[in-house]
């Protein structure tokens, strides 16, 4: 009998997102790649992303605690922002929210994704407003038919995590949801007021896609939910929103242009309540019930891509616009709010590009100008009396806009071998949020104070940098940025005691208002190394320095000289990744972070900070591993805030964590 020969193996199939790639001249900037593989091995994605020193959030509070309004994103050591400094795309797509400009990270859950580039610099070209310090540019997960992706874990305080992601060849639906009983931030001197940063999260999406031709069309859809306990008894926080992206795009090849042409639109709301801390942390009072905060964000943008031999072109142009408003009770007196107020406003940006690059495999020059207007219109400031509905308070500021030219060229040229000598110079913008126009916000006794009068801020900066590719991959920059008309919480006065507008502001509290203050000059070097030591054992190491000094000008003379609040002036991160048998991985992560400020006038000082998280994996079949995990595996206490009178706050604990994850 004739023995049958084996079936034989049909690859699967993987459509992926249509979408235009970058150029060829980005490879002149600063920028660094993240697979899926380490994308979805943190938890949170802007874990993942902390493995780049000069990527942070606002804060060290990670988002598994931090409050939503500040987890804006921002790259390099100049100065972070609770809205974020740098634009985060999926697919091209904004992330930002389209209120307050931060990130919500866990509706990005890392099984839906395919990779990352981080981008330093100002994204002047096809990023546009927004890419103040650069971009993170997400790309989503190919469709598949089955099953791609499974995370499942449970650990301490309570934590449990799911996520998943299926479909068939041409739809992708990714599903996660976590829990997280926390902890509490004040340890030593902790009261009756202080309570745990509780976190409920769930997030769905889904891509529909098919061919149109040569190109290719997408539908998706998405959708969140965020429950926060803030730390203290009666401040939580709820954020929710929705999104919808329509996407049709050609790739360029050698015979024909590519193009795309995308719409989308956001939509978010946040409820988030703060309280008065009293005497001894011994009660809090509510301070300000922000009960409401709709916004709603939309844009397109169209680009046209084209190469002819070593040269390749880019035509664009997008719009982003949005409305919002707070909606919030305050001045709390005899047990009860007694004053209500609306505040909100629109603001729309657009632009056009061009961007050229010339690439003959050892020499690659690129350039690109882009010219945008900006405005802010439909300021409203009112407030009332609840009990009697008196206006107390009608403002509506007058309209704002402008137009902003940028632009960024980089040449690279090969040395030797894979050795490459770059330089770059760059000129970027972005314009206030809604939130940094319009709302207020209170922590503990500290109050914030809105700005309707703020313009962009804009950031100039040139870099020059040796890099080397191989079995040992390394990079060495230096940087210089100057950050114009920064937004800045500036102090304006001390409680206790009344202020205009602001109202009163107790003892140990502190009043500050957004302003344009002036300047921010940084200087800076960037090293990252990485080395297969073996086919099993893989190292790395990075690091980011950088010395930042505000001029604050005429309008925040008080801060010349000082570093911008949360701006560590050094960042390490190293790991090392081992295959210690067929089954076992083995894996760890470090990060050192330096000294840095709670206020803008360097009078609340955070000591430096040092965590290792660690990773043992277990294959159980092909794509399928149990593994064991624990972030800040030696408990170190990572400050994050201190307030006037001197309390103290610190990150998470020690958190282990078993689970099980497949993908393929």
């Amino acid at each position: 009998m004739p023995i049958e020969a084996p079936p034989a193996e049909v690859a699967a199939v993987v459509v992926q997102a249509p979408r235009l790639p970058p150029l060829a001249g980005e490879a002149a900037f600063s920028v660094e790649t993240f697979d899926a593989k380490a994308l979805a091995g943190s938890p949170r994605l802007d874990v993942a992303l902390k493995r780049s020193p000069g990527v942070s959030l606002f804060r060290r509070t990670g988002s598994d605690a931090a409050n939503p309004t500040i987890q804006g994103l921002s790259l390099r050591a100049i100065a972070p922002s609770g809205a974020g400094r740098a634009l985060v795309t999926l697919d091209g797509a904004p992330q930002n929210d389209p209120f307050g400009g931060w990130v919500i990270w866990s509706a990005l859950p890392g099984e839906g994704l395919d990779g990352a580039a981080v981008i330093r610099g100002a994204g002047a070209g096809p990023y546009g407003a927004g890419a103040l310090t650069g971009v993170v540019a997400l790309r989503e997960a190919g469709a598949r038919d089955g099953l791609s992706a499974l995370s499942a874990s449970a650990g301490e305080q309570g934590s449990y995590r799911a996520a998943a992601a299926l479909g068939t060849d041409n739809l992708l639906i990714v599903a996660s949801g976590s829990r997280n009983d926390g902890y509490v931030p004040v340890r030593a001197r902790a009261g009756a007021a202080d309570a745990p940063t509780t976190l409920r999260d769930a997030a769905i999406s889904a891509r529909l896609q098919g061919d149109l031709g040569a190109a290719g069309w997408a539908v998706r859809l998405g959708a969140y939910e965020e429950r926060r306990g803030a730390g203290l008894i009666g401040a939580r926080s709820i954020a929710s929103g929705g999104s919808l992206t329509l996407t049709a795009a050609r790739a360029p090849s050698d015979d024909a242009a590519g193009w795309r042409v995308q719409a989308w639109v956001r939509s978010s709301d946040l409820k988030n309540t703060s309280v008065a801390v009293g005497a001894g942390r011994a009660f809090t009072t509510p301070a300000n019930d922000q009960y409401a905060t709709p916004a709603l964000g939309y844009g397109v943008n169209a680009a046209w891509q084209a190469k002819s031999g070593p040269w390749a072109w880019e035509l664009g142009a997008d719009v982003r616009a949005a409305k919002g408003e707070v909606r919030e009770r305050f001045r709390f007196l005899n047990g009860a709010f007694t004053r209500g107020r609306v505040a909100g406003g629109e603001t729309l940006v657009g632009g056009a590009y061009a961007e050229a690059a010339y690439d003959d495999g050892d020499l690659l020059v690129t350039g690109g100008a882009r010219l945008d207007g900006w405005k802010s219109t439909a300021a409203v400031r009112r407030e009332r009396d609840l009990a009697t509905g008196v206006l107390l308070l009608d403002q509506s500021p007058a309209d704002n806009s402008g137009t902003t030219p940028t632009a960024r060229f980089g040449v690279r040229q090969r040395l030797a071998g894979e050795t490459w000598l770059r330089g770059a110079a760059y000129a970027g913008f972005r314009p206030p949020t809604l939130n940094e126009l319009h709302r207020p916000f209170r922590v503990g006794n500290d109050v914030t104070e809105a700005n309707s009068g703020l313009k962009p801020e804009t950031l100039y900066g040139v870099e020059a940098g040796l890099s080397g590719e191989g079995a040992v991959r390394w990079n060495l920059a230096v940087f210089y940025n100057r950050l114009e008309d920064p937004i800045t919480n500036v102090t304006v006065g001390f409680g206790p005691g009344a202020f205009p507008t602001a109202g009163f502001i107790p003892a140990g509290g502190v009043l500050r208002q957004r302003r344009n203050a002036g300047q921010i000059e940084a200087w800076g070097v960037e090293a990252d190394i990485a080395a297969d030591l073996s086919p099993a054992f893989t190292v790395r190491a990075a690091l980011s320095a950088a010395r930042a000094e505000v001029d604050g000008g005429t309008a925040a003379a008080q801060l010349t000289g000082k570093r911008p609040a949360q701006t560590p002036e050094l960042t390490v991160t190293a790991g090392a990744d081992w295959r210690a048998s067929e089954h076992l991985t083995l894996a760890a992560d470090l990060r050192y972070e330096g000294a840095r400020f709670e206020d803008d006038l360097n009078t609340r000082r955070l000591a430096t900070a040092f965590g290792v998280d660690v990773r043992a994996g277990w294959r159980v079949s092909e794509g399928t591993e149990v593994y064991l995990a624990a972030e800040n595996l030696f408990d170190a206490e990572i400050e994050v805030g201190e307030t006037a009178d001197g309390v103290e706050s610190f990150a998470a604990p020690r958190l282990v964590r078993l689970g099980v994850s497949f993908r393929r």
